[in-house]
């Protein structure tokens, strides 16, 4: 019986926490969706940046392994930095056969080659990243993840890393009030994002591993908090042209936001779309832009115009089609170039 209670556990503890990861999967299925239907600017496009950027900087951080070596790196570089240069190219192809020459594009004159240096630069908004700006994450979150590999490596007491994660997070804040350069990768933006990834990884222990006395009441409280802040501290927030608004209030209504939808997604295990799309972020994010422009096209064919005005019901829509699109191409990925989603 000894021998037996052992391993019961282990298999309990394995159980637990595939249910764990499901609901993370769910989550950023979520975030993914909110990405996709932001870019459409929705009456709600506050709110959606408020919180929809750092909920995946946060995920990331929960789940920073806790070897500090070099093949963690390595690991990450084909997770994130392969597939946003595979599909930076295609994107950049895509747009310099075919999307500079219609729609914004083609009356903005932009240059193919600021475009191309754009893929390396990852920062630089229309003008270097008109084929895909939504591709700045990826790089920004390989620089969240190596800046905390390093200050872990490097550092061993944690209170000196607190201190030195602190600093990044104010200077993150301070160099977009003193310059108006774009950093590549958004290195600025990594600092900033330094605080969330930091947040995931040291607060997983008390909320994402361990189950949380009086759930409902924290999950309520996570509510009233997150209905104050969208009510009264709302305000304009664009994390990859570095606008804050409110530094303090920025930082307490992302991590308030995030926590509140987290804890809710928890309570649902078989969101099996969301779990779809939070296994396959990467697809989406490269794909959403095409398949809105997709849409718009087969728009223009039966109605004859290209001058779009959606009502907030149509973007949703719009968001329904766009992820439908993707979903057969996704299965194709997976099944054929993996490698294209971070995987081997």
């Amino acid at each position: 019986m000894k021998l037996k209670e052992p391993i019961i556990k282990v298999i309990n503890e394995a159980f637990s926490n595939r249910k764990r990861i499901d609901w993370i999967d769910q989550a950023k299925g979520f975030g993914i969706i909110l990405v996709v239907y932001g870019h459409n600017f929705p009456v709600i496009e506050n709110y959606i940046y408020s919180f929809h950027m750092p909920l995946f900087f946060i995920i990331a951080g929960i789940f920073h392994p806790k070897k500090s070596n070099f093949d963690v790196v390595k690991r990450r570089v084909r997770q994130i930095l392969v597939p946003y240069f595979l599909w930076s190219f295609i994107l950049f192809l895509f747009w310099f056969v075919i999307g500079r020459k219609f729609g914004e594009s083609a009356s903005l004159e932009l240059s193919s080659l600021k475009n191309f240096l754009g893929i390396f630069y990852a920062q630089g908004d229309k003008e270097y990243m008109n084929w895909g700006i939504p591709m700045w994450f990826l790089p920004c979150l390989f620089l969240t993840f190596l800046l905390f590999w390093l200050i872990r490596k490097i550092v061993k007491n944690t209170a000196i890393r607190l201190i030195l994660i602190i600093t990044c997070v104010i200077l993150g804040f301070l160099i977009p009030k003193l310059t108006d350069v774009s950093f590549f990768w958004s290195l600025d933006v990594a600092f900033v994002s330094l605080l969330f990834y930091a947040f995931g990884y040291y607060s997983k222990k008390y909320w994402v591993y361990t189950e949380i006395k009086r759930e409902y009441l924290f999950t309520f409280l996570l509510l009233i908090l997150h209905i104050i802040c969208s009510i009264y501290f709302l305000q304009k927030v664009d994390m990859y042209r570095s606008i804050y608004g409110n530094e303090f209030f920025f930082i307490f209504n992302s991590i308030i936001g995030v926590l509140f939808w987290c804890q809710l997604i928890k309570k649902f295990k078989n969101l099996k779309a969301l779990a779809f799309l939070g296994k396959n972020t990467i697809p989406v994010l490269a794909m959403q832009v095409r398949s809105l422009t997709f849409i718009k096209l087969i728009l223009f064919i039966f109605i004859g115009s290209s001058l779009f005005d959606f009502s907030e019901l149509e973007k949703i829509i719009l968001v329904v089609f766009q992820l439908l699109l993707m979903y057969p191409i996704i299965l194709l990925i997976n099944k054929h170039l993996p490698i294209l989603n971070g995987k081997n």
